[in-house]
C-alpha cells in the first residue's frame, strides 16, 4: 500500500480525532500509544507544513511611485511601537 501525504487539513482532522479518542479514555494502552505516536508524526508534519508555507509569505508595501513592492516577510510588524 503506498502512502500519500496528507493535506494541512485532513493532517489537522485526523488529529482532531486522535485528541478525541484519546479523551475518551477507553482504548486499551497499546492502541492509545499507537494514536499517540501517530499524534506526534502529525503534529511535526503540520509544523512543517506551516513553516513552509511561511516561506513563502510575502509582504506586500506601497512603493515611491504608488505601486506595490514586494519585499521579504519578517514577521515582524513595523512602526506600531511595540
Amino acid at each position: 500500500m503506498a502512502k500519500t501525504e496528507k493535506t494541512f487539513e485532513e493532517s489537522i482532522a485526523r488529529l482532531e480525532e486522535i485528541v478525541g479518542a484519546l479523551e475518551k479514555g477507553d482504548a486499551q494502552l497499546a492502541d492509545s500509544l499507537k494514536l499517540f505516536e501517530e499524534g506526534t508524526k502529525l503534529v511535526g508534519a503540520c509544523g512543517k507544513m506551516l513553516d513552509e508555507a511561511e516561506q513563502k509569505v510575502v509582504k506586500l508595501a506601497k512603493g515611491a511611485d504608488g505601486a506595490p513592492v514586494e519585499s521579504e516577510f519578517t514577521g515582524e510588524a513595523e512602526g506600531n511601537g511595540r
